[in-house]
């Protein structure tokens, strides 16, 4: 086994990597943009170069580096076979595996963006020392990683983990962009609080400090609820049984050791945790009712140490 491994973050704005030991140590960070043009063709081969750039620059050989580990936004199967990325410019299937492994000459691990930071935060950070876990990334849209016994569960079409797609309307829901109605990044994604506290304000009459500010946030809405303003701590006790009700379902099913909380919507933080755990109090079964939630510590570093941990297995 080698000294070294990589991690890398696929984004679409840039590719973070992270050189570290085995053990965790990060040597050193570093960036490149992402380049979309010509649906994504040039991404992996600016990757592999990067990488074997950095291996140059440190005067370390191939030989004492065990893998690198790949997160990449869209649903990863079981080959390491990216079915798409539009975010990314890949609207076809992707053999990230296979082709960056032939580029770089050495084992590729590759899964999704989120799987990769609940990895990350399994391995050293919030959930350090755990060995099962749910992670929420909750930012314009929600991801989700699902660990099992030290395994991220990807499932056969790369769709495990996609706890933003759970269903907790389930008639009478909003539109969510996979195509169906009532997902839970409808209404508990940055994108959904805004559109709750709007649909609120337009229903009732109730005084809100809400109502002066032009262009609504996440932030905005938890802010406000900060103050004590009753309108909208009501939209963050929705929020809150919209996530603790889906925590609940799948406490019951993976029963782990913790639950954590990432993303832009994630800085709330105590009363947003407040709301989840007062629902999912109420609905998860007895067995699991005393699961711990937990607020996300390696921020954007979380997918290149979760890239690291995947390399190292």
């Amino acid at each position: 086994m080698g000294k070294y491994v990589f991690g890398v973050d696929i984004g679409g704005t840039t590719i973070k990597f992270g050189l570290f030991t085995v053990t965790g140590e990060l040597i050193e960070k570093f960036v490149i943009e992402t380049d979309t043009s010509n649906e994504g063709s040039k991404l992996l081969p600016d990757t592999a170069r990067a990488i074997l750039a950095k291996l140059e620059e440190k005067g370390i050989p191939l030989s004492n580096v065990s893998g690198v580990g790949v997160g990449v936004p869209g649903p990863v199967n079981e080959d390491g076979v990216v079915l798409v990325g539009v975010n990314i410019g890949w609207h076809q299937p992707v053999a990230v595996k296979e082709k960056l492994s032939a580029s770089l000459g050495m084992p590729v691990f590759v899964t999704n963006d989120a799987n990769l930071a609940a990895l990350g935060e399994m391995w050293l950070g919030a959930a350090k020392g755990a060995n099962s876990a749910i992670m929420y990334t909750l930012g314009t849209g929600i991801g989700g990683g699902i660990i099992v016994d030290g395994k991220v569960i990807n499932g056969k079409n790369g769709a495990g983990g996609e706890i933003g797609h759970v269903t907790v309307i389930p008639e009478g829901g909003s539109p969510c962009g996979c195509g169906k109605t009532g997902c839970l990044e409808t209404v508990a994604s940055a994108t959904g609080i805004s559109r709750l506290a709007k649909e609120k304000l337009a229903t009732t009459e109730m005084r809100s400090r809400l109502r002066e500010i032009p262009i609504m946030t996440a932030k905005d809405v938890f802010d406000t609820a900060k103050t004590g303003d009753a309108l909208a701590l009501e939209i963050v006790d929705r929020v809150g049984y919209y996530l603790g009700l889906s925590a609940a379902q799948l406490a019951g099913t993976t029963d782990p050791e913790q639950f954590i909380f990432g993303g832009g919507v994630s800085h709330a933080g105590e009363i947003l945790l407040a709301a989840i755990k007062k629902y999912y109090q109420r609905y998860a079964f007895s067995g699991v009712k005393e699961t711990p939630f937990v607020l996300a510590t390696l921020g954007n570093d979380a997918g290149i140490i979760g890239g690291a941990y995947l390399a190292t297995k």
